[in-house]
């Protein structure tokens, strides 16, 4: 028996979202899409009731904009789940741990189940650990109860999540949740540090947070412009309008490199006309960083968990140690030990100053996203075989072959080479993005853009683009 199998009793008791039972047209899609933005954003500013937060404990706080995440919130725990049960199975698949036939569709079902029953029980557990951690204050003080009532919510919130993100993947909606909660929470903190009018203490005064804001009122305010200019553009510990800058130039390189692609010429068996496909550099578009940042993510929680229960153990400090930062405020972060090392540089100065970390981030980075990116093609069902297959049942074929075998042999030379590189490229980006110091992270800022770049092509592809925003 199978370890698949073992799941197929629980199938039933899973919430799930049917198919829709016809297919939704443009205005459908919009409508489903932005409930499903809107109940998010609904949740991401309803604060979890009970909760006692604590200043300088939040070890995820580099990466809540990454994770779709808000502390405090009914999503605090952000996709983290979802992603975290898609890295479980990838993991378990590529150890041949579970197998299953690709080609049935009742495995196709089970697998996706075991996925979804995975997500489910990781959200339990990353509740609990988050009340039990103190996230929310000493256990002793908020009492059994409200312990109990936190962790309620954020499985109820941590549900709704993953039942949006099934809804738009059915096809109800554009896109996936993932991509869309992600987009949304990136953008939206890259406009509010561009155009952010509330006053923050810097030490030297107030200042206005908006890196735009904070130009034309230094501009306006100063009589020395030279050095209004010079504050605006390079001022340190709130967003200056050259990280803005390069957040821009970040954006126009990934949108340049998305058309890199190679043309296979195919032609449709019945009629002959030429159908050319292409294969994308990036062949698993930004999975690789995604399933590459639930995995920071986790262990810099389990990391800070560990830290702040047995800080005095050599072995927890190999993991990590935390700390203030160097300007002493905000909340905490990895000061030595593995979780350090798996951090971003904060800019060229940082990594020149300690090249030893600056090495081994882009060294984990690299392989890490080509690791990634390879495995994500054989859980994902897009090898070369399954592209092949797809090509022949949409009738496509070489220009004067008729086997499927030849098409496959063709499609083996490039898939392989474009999971590999396309994984290295999207990690050489991030580290680029990161060293520039582009707003809302590197990571951040190369998700935000593949994914709206693919929804623009997902529009493009189903003409729902006016015609002055399509590329031909």
């Amino acid at each position: 028996m199978r370890v698949l199998d073992y799941v197929v009793p629980i199938l039933s008791v899973l919430p799930e979202i049917e198919k829709p039972r016809r297919k939704q047209d443009v205005t459908d899609k919009l409508i489903w899409t932005g409930m499903a933005l809107f109940i998010f954003l609904i949740c991401s500013q309803l604060p979890v009731y009970g909760i006692r937060p604590k200043e300088g404990s939040d070890p995820l706080h580099f990466m809540r904009m990454v994770l779709a995440s808000n502390k405090g919130t009914l999503m605090e725990l952000g996709i983290s789940p979802i992603v975290t049960a898609s890295l479980v199975m990838q993991f378990l698949q590529g150890a041949r741990l579970i197998s299953y036939n690709e080609n049935s569709s009742r495995d196709r079902k089970v697998f996706s189940g075991a996925q979804k029953a995975f997500g489910l029980i990781i959200t339990v557990v990353e509740a609990v650990a988050y009340v039990f951690s103190g996230a929310y204050g000493d256990v002793r003080d908020i009492g059994s109860f409200s312990c109990v009532l936190i962790v309620t919510q954020l499985v109820i919130a941590g549900v709704i999540c993953l039942l949006l993100d099934e809804m738009l993947q059915k096809g109800y909606g554009f896109g996936n949740g993932i991509s869309l909660f992600i987009s949304t929470n990136i953008c939206e903190a890259i406009f509010w540090k561009a155009f952010s009018p509330f006053m923050v203490n810097t030490g030297r005064g107030q200042e206005f947070e908006g890196a735009i804001v904070s130009l034309f009122h230094q501009l306006v305010q100063s009589t020395n412009k030279v050095k209004a200019l010079k504050d605006a553009f390079y001022r340190p510990h709130l967003p200056n309008v050259m990280s803005l800058l390069s957040t821009g130039v970040v954006f126009l390189i990934v949108i340049y490199t998305q058309g890199f692609a190679v043309n296979i010429g195919l032609q449709h068996e019945a009629t002959r006309q030429m159908v050319p496909q292409k294969i994308k550099l990036f062949y698993t578009s930004n999975m690789p960083i995604v399933l590459q940042t639930a995995l920071i993510s986790n262990l810099y929680f389990i990391s800070s968990m560990l830290h702040k229960k047995f800080a005095d153990s050599p072995i927890v400090g190999l993991l990590g140690t935390w700390g203030p930062s160097h300007s002493g405020a905000g909340p905490a972060v990895p000061l030595s030990g593995l979780v350090y090392y798996v951090s971003p540089p904060q800019g060229f100065a940082d990594a020149v100053s300690d090249p030893v970390h600056a090495v081994f981030y882009v060294v984990f980075m690299v392989f890490g996203c080509a690791f990634f990116s390879k495995s994500w093609v054989a859980v994902s069902n897009q090898t070369s075989k399954e592209l092949a297959q797809e090509w022949h049942r949409n009738g496509l074929i070489l220009p004067g072959r008729k086997s499927r075998d030849n098409l496959q042999q063709v499609v083996e030379r490039y898939v392989p080479t474009a999971a590999a590189l396309g994984g290295i490229c999207i990690g050489l980006l991030t580290i680029l993005a990161d060293l520039l110091g582009a707003v809302g992270s590197g990571t951040g800022v190369l998700l935000a853009v593949t994914f709206i770049y693919s929804y623009y092509e997902q529009l493009e592809q189903e003409k729902y683009l006016p015609t002055f925003l399509s590329k031909k």
